[in-house]
C-alpha cells in the first residue's frame, strides 16, 4: 500500500511539475509560426536546442513560445521540457520522485535529467466550435487509392503481408 501511495504521489508530482514549467528547448529545428496551424506563416526557423519560454499551451498540439523576444507557435512535439531531480537526497521537503528513487537504492547523490512532453486533446470549446470542412475532406479523399493501385504500390515497394491477431502479436 505504501508503494502504491508513493507511486501515485510520483505521478501527481511529475504532472504538476510538467504543467508548471515555462522553460523548454527545441528538440530539433522547427518553424515558429504566427498562428497555431501548419499552414500559418513562418515567422522564423528555430535551430535545435533553442531555449524558449512557454507562453501558452494550445489543445491542438501547438505551444505558444517566446524565442529571444520573438513570439509565435511551434508544434508541441518539437519541444523538450527538462527537469532535474536529486536522486540521492530524501531529506525534508523532498519530492515524491526523490522519495521513490531512494526506495529503490537511490543512495547516491547524482542528478537525473528528465524530459517531458504532453499533448492534450480537444478542449470543450474546440469541440463546440468545430465545423465540417468540405475542402479538407475532399483533399483527404483525393489521397485514397483503389485496391489494384494499393497492391501495385506494395509490389513495387517490395512490401510483404504480415498477419496480426487481435491481441497485436504476430
Amino acid at each position: 500500500m505504501k508503494f502504491a501511495a508513493s507511486l501515485l504521489a510520483l505521478v501527481l508530482s511529475l504532472a504538476a511539475s510538467a504543467w508548471a514549467q515555462d522553460q523548454a528547448f527545441t528538440g530539433r529545428s522547427t518553424e515558429l509560426k504566427d498562428k497555431a496551424a501548419a499552414e500559418a506563416k513562418t515567422v522564423a526557423t528555430l535551430p535545435e536546442n533553442t531555449a524558449v519560454k512557454v507562453i501558452q499551451r494550445g489543445g491542438s498540439g501547438w505551444t505558444q513560445v517566446d524565442a529571444n523576444g520573438q513570439k509565435g507557435w511551434v508544434r508541441a512535439f518539437h519541444l523538450r521540457f527538462p527537469a532535474t531531480v536529486d536522486k540521492g537526497s530524501s531529506s525534508g521537503g523532498g519530492s515524491a520522485l526523490t522519495s521513490l528513487t531512494s526506495m529503490f537504492g537511490g543512495g547516491k547523490s547524482e542528478k537525473a535529467n528528465l524530459a517531458t512532453t504532453g499533448i492534450r486533446g480537444l478542449s470543450p470549446e474546440d469541440l463546440k466550435n468545430a465545423a465540417p470542412d468540405g475542402a479538407a475532406l475532399a483533399k483527404a479523399q483525393g489521397y485514397r487509392a483503389d485496391k489494384p493501385t494499393a497492391e501495385r504500390f506494395a509490389r513495387e515497394g517490395k512490401l510483404t503481408t504480415v498477419n496480426v491477431d487481435e491481441g497485436g502479436r504476430r
